[in-house]
């Protein structure tokens, strides 16, 4: 099957495009192969939310959770059982893609978004899901708050790859990076000749609820309305900007030499919330080399038919501080615009949580 032309471009561009969104009956069907084939996909994230929709009202889950049933397993254990399932056969359709591209052919699976404020419970649950899917081609999603960065820096350590989630300010951003990096030199000084090449990690930053929080304050602030709908956009692009220094810098260049991988930037959150904003904006002005971008199905194929490319965001940084300053002089306080959005993002995950281990816990129950 020939590729999409638009995204067959962002792939040569440097963009890996990935889905965001799994499902047993996208995987059975055949879709997540024709995405594959037909639509460049290279990588596939998940999320609570994602799951509590693909397993709620869905047949295809029914003959294993009748098996867990009967086997009177715990809601948690089956929970695991059938998410950490789908990723494996995920990785597994992946898997010719990851042995020509390592860091692309991925699947992510997040660990439970309760413990986000719990180091030590993160690091061991991430351990646990990276041996119970048991697949090179995994991503453990952590939550980069304040008490997910030693848990990232802890699990590449140990070896296991991780994607980074929940990021919304450049100053985070740079934390995550320092995270990686340390985890990587602290596991050459466990072992002087480890070849670190086989670890990979992607920083997922979020962009359209950065609009959605800053337009709100806008509004509120009687701002000038030719301001909304740019800080999204322009706070990624200098997210770039500081990849691009921390990935050319001395201390890189050490790790590098011992084969390890840039953490690259995951560009998440990418379907537009404003109905009036073009559908393609937030892949057409984010366009840069070793990138990843995380699109739900919609939104692919909106840039399938129709995306062309914007500025390409290195040629953008002047202009993108200047959007943020101007920001920042309208009144809005972006520290608390990311501390917001980092708390509201860490509870949607824990009501979808709930939700998914509720519909679990009535669908054994019915089962049995």
């Amino acid at each position: 099957m020939a590729q999409n032309e638009n995204l067959a471009d962002l792939s040569a561009a440097g963009v890996a495009v990935w889905l965001d969104d799994l499902s047993r009956d996208r995987i059975r069907s055949g879709n997540l192969q024709s995405l594959v084939d037909g639509h460049s996909v290279v990588g596939v994230t998940t999320n609570p939310t994602i799951f509590a929709a693909a397993i709620s009202g869905s047949e295809s889950y029914d003959d294993q959770l009748h098996a867990l049933a009967v086997r009177e397993v715990s809601v948690e254990e089956a929970l695991r059982t059938i998410t950490g399932a789908d990723v494996r056969d995920a990785c597994d359709l992946l898997a010719p893609i990851a042995e020509r591209q390592p860091g692309d052919g991925r699947v992510s699976l997040e660990v439970a978004p309760g413990l986000a404020h719990d180091t030590d419970a993160t690091a061991a649950e991430a351990a646990h899901l990276w041996w119970l899917v048991d697949r090179t081609n995994l991503y453990i999603k952590i939550p980069a708050t304040e008490a997910g960065l030693p848990a990232i820096q802890t699990s590449i350590r140990r070896g296991i790859s991780v994607n980074v989630t929940l990021i919304f300010s450049p100053d985070r951003y740079r934390k995550v990076m320092d995270a990686y990096l340390t985890g990587l030199e602290e596991r050459l000084a466990d072992d002087a000749d480890a070849d670190l090449s086989g670890i990979a990690s992607v920083a997922s930053f979020f962009v359209s609820r950065v609009d959605s929080e800053i337009d709100k304050r806008l509004d509120a602030a009687g701002a000038d309305a030719a301001l909304k709908s740019k800080a999204g956009v322009a706070n990624a692009q200098l997210a770039y900007q500081a990849y691009e220094e921390v990935f050319s810098s001395d201390r890189w260049k050490a790790l590098e030499s011992h084969g390890a991988r840039p953490q690259r930037p995951l560009w998440a959150s990418t379907g537009v919330k404003n109905p009036e904003l073009p559908d393609t904006l937030y892949i057409s002005e984010l366009i840069a080399p070793g990138t990843v971008n995380t699109m739900p199905e919609k939104t692919l194929k909106a840039y399938a038919d129709h995306g062309t490319p914007g500025t390409p965001v290195q040629k953008a940084y002047d202009d993108a501080t200047s959007v943020m300053q101007a920001v920042r002089d309208a009144g809005v306080d972006l520290d608390d615009v990311f501390k917001v959005l980092e708390d509201e993002g860490v509870q949607k995950f824990v009501d979808s949580w709930d939700e998914l281990t509720e519909s679990v816990r009535t669908e054994l129950e019915d089962k049995k």
